[in-house]
C-alpha cells in the first residue's frame, strides 16, 4: 500500500488533511469512521480481499428523509410482513470480492438486518431485514454510513437502473486508433522504402509511433495489469498473468530497439494484441449478456392460474398474461403469482418461498398479499396490483435454498486445466525464450510473446457455459423449462426414470366418470362441486370438470391431506373426499377402479368412478424410453389398472399402486442407495417428497400452478410425447462440451507448436485469440441445434 494513499479508500492523502489512527493514514474523517466501523465489528479482513476498495463516504445528512413516508417506502420494498420485508437496492460502487463481503455480512453491522445477497453483474444486494429493529431508511443510512450509496429513482424504481459499463469500449476505441496509425506510420519500413524524406525523418517517426503507443499500453491494456497483480497478490496464477507479461515485455522490447536504433520494434504488434483480445474480450461480454436475457426473460413458464372474467367464469390462463385489475382465483397449495389485494373474508399464506420460513401468515380482507406466498386452506379470490414479474419468479425458483447440491463434472475438468494451464504456460515460454535467444534474438521475443498470447484458455473457460446456455434455450422454446444448467448434466446420467400415474401419464381433461352408490340431491351436488373447487388434485379437478355448474357457495373450512383426500365444512355440512382408506370404507371392490369417495356428515354415500385417460403417444414413448433407461409407474391408487398399464407398457415397466406419498419417497431413496441415478416425473403437487429426493425431478404442467422448490424442471403437458427428446438432447449437449474441450485443446497444441518453432507472430496471434473463441461459440451453436434436430 503506497504510503501517501488512504488505507480506506486509496486517494491521495494531502499532508495538511492527513488523518492518521491505528497507524494507519486516511484522507478524510469519513474514511477513518469507516474503518473504526469495520474494525469494531471484527470486520477488518474486508481489506485483505483487495487494497484500499471503499469509497469516501458522502455527507448525506436529510437526503434520504422521504423514507419516513410510509407509501414511498411500500413502493421500494419487494415483500412486507411482520418480521420480515425485502428490499433490492441498486449500488453503483460495487466492483470488487471486498464489496460482495461486506455488503453479504451488513448483518454484523445492524442487528436489524436478517440477510443480505448481492448480484454481482447488476450491481444489486437483496436485504431482508426485521422491520420492528430497523427501518429502509436506517438501512441507506448504514450503507452511505460505509461507502455504498445506493442509487433510488422513484419514477425508474422495477427498470433496470444499471448503468452501462462503456469503459471497454472506450478502451478498444483508444486501442484501434493507435493501432491504425502505427500501421500507417509503420509502412515506410515494412516495405523498405528508401527515400530521402523517409531517412530524414526515421528517428521521428519511430519516437510518434512510440508515442501512440502509450494511450495503448497504459490505458487500453490496463485492465490487464489490474487483474494480474491481484491475482499475484492472492497468490494465484491466472491468465492474465501471461497476456500482462507479454504486453510488457513487448513494450519494453520495443523501446529499448528504438532506443538503440535496432529497429521499429514491435509498437503495431502490441498495439494490435491489445485491441484484438479486447474485442474477443467484447465478444464474450455480449455473449454472456444474451444467454442471462434468454433465460431471465425468454423462459416463460407453463404455470397457470385461474381467472374470474366479468361474468364470473372461471379461466385458466398463463400466469405472463394476468393484467392490473384481473380477479384470480388462488386454490389449496397454490401459488400467488402476483402482488394483489385479498378479496377474500380470510387466507392462510405459507411465504417459504420468499423468506424460508415455513409458518403460515394470516391474512384478512383488504390485506395486501405478495406474490410467492402459497395458499394454505380454502380457496381465495384477489385483484391484481401490478403484472407478473418473470424475472421475480425466476428468482423465487432458483433459491439457493431449494438448489440440489450435485457436482458438475465440466466445471471440474475447467478448473483442472485452469489450475495447471498458466504455470505449464509460463514455464515452456521461458525454456522457449532460452532455446531461442542463443540463436536469433528477435525470433527468441517473438516466440516468448506469441506461447504467451496464442495459448488463451478463453475459448476452453467459454465452452461448458455457452453451451449449457444454448441448451436451456433449447429446451426453453421447446416448453421444458429447467432450472438451472446443473440439471443439464444430472438429465444426461439418468439411468431409471420413476413415472407419477394420475395426473402424468394420464390426462386431466374430460373422461368417462360414473357414480356408483346412493344417489345425491341436488344441494349434496351443489355443495360438493363448491368443495372440490379448492382442491388442486388432479382428480379433482377432473370431478370438478364433470359435475354441472352450480352457484358459487363459500366453505366454513377446509383441509386437504396429500395423497388421502379432502376434509371440508359447508353450509354447516361435513364433507369427507377422498380414497376408502381415508374414508375408512372399505367394500369390497371387485374392480379395483380408480375411485374417489363421498361422505356427508358421517354417512358413506358412494363414489365417483374413473376411467383413466393416458396421454396420447404413451405407449410409444415407453417403448423408446425402454431401450436406455430402466422405467417404473407408481401410484398413489389401487392396482385396478395393471392389467391395462401391463398391456400398454413394455413387459419390463415396474407398476407399484397403493403408495403413500411417504412411501414414494422412500422408493426412490431405496434406489439411490444402490447407485442409481434416478429422475422423478410427477404432477408437482402430491409428489413433492419425491420429487425433491430424486436426482432429477420434473413436473408436468396442465391448467394448474405447479410453480414448485421441489422439482429441478417444469414441462408443458402437451410435449409430454416428447420426453425422450429431451433425454437423448441432454447427452448430446454433454458430448457437445466434450467435443468443445478437444477443439480448444486441439487449437492451442496447434497454436504453441507454430509459436515454438518461431513461426507465428505476436500480431497473427493476437488475431487467432479471438477467432478461436468465435470458432468454439459457432461450432457449439451449431453443434447443439444439430442435435436439436436429430434427437
Amino acid at each position: 500500500m503506497d504510503t501517501n494513499k488512504c488505507f480506506h479508500c486509496g486517494n491521495d492523502v494531502v499532508k495538511k488533511d492527513e488523518i492518521v489512527f491505528d497507524e494507519k493514514k486516511f484522507c478524510c474523517n469519513g474514511c477513518k469512521t469507516v474503518y473504526e466501523i469495520f474494525s469494531q465489528n471484527d470486520m477488518a479482513c474486508y481489506y485483505d480481499f483487495q487494497a484500499a476498495p471503499g469509497a469516501t463516504p458522502l455527507d448525506i445528512k436529510g437526503k434520504y428523509d422521504f423514507l419516513d413516508n410510509v407509501e414511498i417506502v411500500n413502493k421500494l420494498l419487494e415483500f412486507q410482513e411482520q418480521e420480515m420485508s425485502i428490499v433490492s437496492l441498486y449500488i453503483p460502487h460495487i466492483h470488487c470480492s471486498s464489496c460482495i463481503w461486506i455488503l453479504e455480512n451488513l448483518q454484523k453491522l445492524s442487528t436489524g438486518i436478517i440477510t443480505s445477497q448481492v448480484n454481482f453483474g447488476e450491481k444489486k444486494v437483496r436485504i431482508s431485514y426485521h422491520p420492528e429493529k430497523t427501518n429502509l431508511k436506517k438501512i441507506v443510512e448504514l450503507l452511505c454510513s460505509i461507502g455504498y450509496e445506493p442509487y433510488i429513482s422513484l419514477e425508474n424504481y422495477g427498470k433496470s437502473q444499471q448503468s452501462i459499463d462503456r469503459s471497454l469500449i472506450y478502451k478498444i476505441g483508444v486501442a484501434f486508433f493507435c493501432f491504425g496509425n502505427i500501421m500507417l506510420l509503420s509502412f515506410p519500413e515494412y516495405f523498405e522504402v528508401d527515400e530521402f524524406w523517409i531517412n530524414k525523418y526515421k528517428v521521428f517517426l519511430r519516437w510518434l509511433v512510440f508515442a501512440l503507443s502509450l494511450p495503448s499500453f497504459f490505458y487500453s491494456a490496463s485492465g490487464y495489469y489490474v487483474a494480474a497483480w491481484k491475482s499475484i497478490k492472492a497468490g494465484l496464477l491466472n491468465i492474465e498473468i501471461p497476456i500482462a507479461l507479454g504486453i510488457i515485455v513487448m513494450f519494453v522490447r520495443s523501446t529499448i530497439d528504438i532506443i538503440f536504433d535496432y529497429g521499429q520494434g514491435f509498437f503495431d504488434s502490441m498495439t494490435g494484441l491489445v485491441f484484438f483480445m479486447l474485442l474477443g474480450k467484447l465478444f464474450q461480454q455480449k455473449t454472456y449478456s444474451f444467454l442471462s436475457f434468454e433465460r431471465d426473460y425468454k423462459s416463460y413458464f407453463p404455470i397457470a392460474v385461474t381467472k374470474i372474467d366479468k361474468s364470473g367464469e372461471e379461466i385458466p390462463v398463463q400466469v405472463y398474461d394476468i393484467e392490473k385489475g384481473d380477479r384470480l382465483l388462488i386454490r389449496n397449495q397454490e401459488l400467488i403469482p402476483v402482488d394483489g389485494i385479498l378479496i377474500s373474508e380470510k387466507a392462510s399464506l405459507d411465504y417459504s418461498f420468499v423468506t424460508g420460513e415455513a409458518v403460515p401468515i394470516e391474512k384478512k380482507s383488504g390485506d395486501k398479499v405478495y406474490a410467492g406466498g402459497k395458499q394454505l386452506g380454502k380457496i381465495i379470490e384477489m385483484e391484481v396490483l401490478f403484472s407478473v414479474s418473470q424475472s421475480y419468479l425466476t428468482q423465487l425458483w432458483s433459491n439457493d435454498v431449494f438448489q440440489k447440491k450435485v457436482e458438475q463434472k465440466h466445471k471440474n475438468i475447467t478448473d483442472k486445466i485452469s489450475h495447471y494451464f498458466t504455470p505449464a504456460l509460463l514455464t515452456l515460454a521461458i525454456i522457449s525464450f532460452m532455446y531461442w535467444i542463443f540463436i536469433d534474438t528477435n525470433t527468441a521475443f517473438n516466440v516468448f510473446t506469441a506461447i504467451l498470447i496464442v495459448a488463451c484458455p478463453c475459448a476452453l473457460a467459454l465452452t461448458a457455459p455457452f453451451t449449457m446456455g444454448n441448451v436451456l434455450r433449447i429446451m426453453g422454446n421447446r416448453k421444458l423449462y429447467l432450472k438451472n444448467a446443473t440439471v443439464i448434466e444430472q438429465l444426461a446420467k439418468v439411468d431409471i426414470i420413476v413415472f407419477d400415474k394420475t395426473g402424468t401419464i394420464t390426462t386431466n381433461k374430460k373422461t368417462a366418470i360414473t357414480y356408483e352408490g346412493t344417489e345425491l340431491n341436488t344441494d349434496e351436488i351443489k355443495l360438493l362441486k363448491n368443495v372440490l373447487r379448492g382442491s388442486n388434485h388432479p382428480l379433482s379437478r377432473r370431478l370438478y370438470d364433470y359435475l354441472p355448474n352450480q352457484e358459487k357457495i363459500e366453505t366454513s373450512s377446509f383441509e386437504e391431506v396429500i395423497g388421502k383426500g379432502i376434509f371440508a365444512t359447508i353450509n354447516n355440512q361435513i364433507f369427507k373426499i377422498g380414497s376408502s382408506q381415508y374414508l375408512q370404507h372399505m367394500s369390497e371392490n371387485t374392480h379395483k377402479k380408480t375411485k374417489v369417495h363421498i361422505e356427508i356428515n358421517g354417512v358413506y354415500k358412494g363414489s365417483y368412478v374413473f376411467n383413466n385417460q393416458y396421454r396420447e403417444g404413451l405407449e410409444k414413448l415407453f417403448e423408446k424410453l425402454s431401450q436406455k433407461y430402466n422405467l417404473v409407474v407408481l401410484s398413489g391408487d389401487n392396482d385396478g389398472e395393471r392389467k391395462i398399464l401391463s398391456k400398454m407398457l413394455p413387459e419390463k415397466t415396474v407398476l407399484e399402486f397403493n403408495q403413500k406419498p411417504e412411501q414414494k419417497l422412500a422408493f426412490i431413496k431405496n434406489l439411490q442407495d444402490k447407485g442409481k441415478n434416478v429422475m422423478m416425473v410427477g404432477d408437482g403437487l402430491n409428489d413433492a417428497g419425491a420429487l425433491a429426493q430424486s436426482n432429477v425431478g420434473i413436473a408436468i404442467s396442465e391448467n394448474v400452478n405447479v410453480f414448485s422448490p421441489a422439482c429441478d424442471g417444469i414441462m408443458d403437458a402437451s410435449q409430454f410425447s416428447k420426453f425422450s427428446f429431451f433425454m437423448n438432447f441432454s447427452k448430446n449437449a454433454m458430448k457437445t462440451i466434450y467435443m468443445s474441450f478437444a477443439i480448444s485443446l486441439l487449437y492451442n497444441v496447434v497454436g504453441l507448436s507454430f509459436a515454438v518453432s518461431g513461426k507465428l507472430e505476436p500480431i497473427v496471434a493476437a488475431i487467432i485469440m479471438p477467432l478461436s473463441t468465435i470458432t468454439i461459440v459457432s461450432f457449439v451453436t451449431l453443434a447443439s441445434n444439430l442435435f436439436a434436430k436429430e434427437s
